[in-house]
């Protein structure tokens, strides 16, 4: 018998081909617009500059102010001094007022001379208050007008004035000393930074 193929359903509708899916397009990003130029990522230069200026005035201006004062003020009053014999240095006795002029407690933690010549600057630490009367005895002439020692340790109220006396010596000779720039008293207090100088 022969073979026959079945016919196809003519009632069925023919299936279309899926259309094509399309890819949406991406946003255009212009990358050197945004990351390329400094006109874009700094604000403008004028303001800028201002307000820099502005800020360099007002740290200038808290610095000055607010920087580091001796807590003591006073004055050197009197100056003495002799030649040591076979030394080439002198022994100097130095006469000065000192004053608490802070609002807490001056502590004295180290008291030492400067002197300043032709030939350049030294300093020495002051002598221990123990020898006094020892170089006294030798040295009359040191006496005259001296005072208490100031000493390390030594303490001043808020406003409290004293008339104290300290020795140094200085690596020079009497007349290098006599021709002098100028004797200072250095009074350096425990917690400052910034120490008490009395110049003469």
């Amino acid at each position: 018998m022969p073979h026959i193929e079945p016919s196809a359903d003519k009632t069925q509708p023919a299936t279309s081909a899926p259309a094509p899916k399309t890819t949406p397009s991406a946003p255009t990003i212009h990358i050197a617009d945004e990351f390329g130029t400094a006109k874009r990522n700094l604000p403008p230069a004028k303001p800028l500059l201002i307000t820099m200026a502005v800020v360099l005035v007002i740290v200038a201006t808290v610095a000055f102010f607010e920087r580091a004062k001796p807590q003591g003020a006073g004055s050197l009053d009197n100056i003495a001094a002799v030649d040591l014999p076979g030394q080439n240095s002198v022994l100097v006795a130095l006469t000065f007022t000192l004053r608490n002029t802070g609002k807490k407690s001056l502590w004295v933690h180290n008291v030492e001379g400067k002197l300043a010549t032709a030939s350049g600057t030294s300093t020495g630490d002051a002598v221990s208050a123990v020898d006094f009367d020892r170089y006294y005895q030798a040295f009359p002439s040191l006496k005259q007008n001296a005072l208490t020692a100031l000493s390390p340790e030594d303490k001043l109220q808020p406003g409290e004035e004293v008339k104290r006396t300290i020795m140094v010596s200085f690596p020079v000779s009497l007349d290098a000393f006599n021709q002098r720039k100028s004797v200072s008293v250095v009074v350096q207090p425990y917690d400052q930074p910034v120490p008490i100088t009395l110049t003469r």
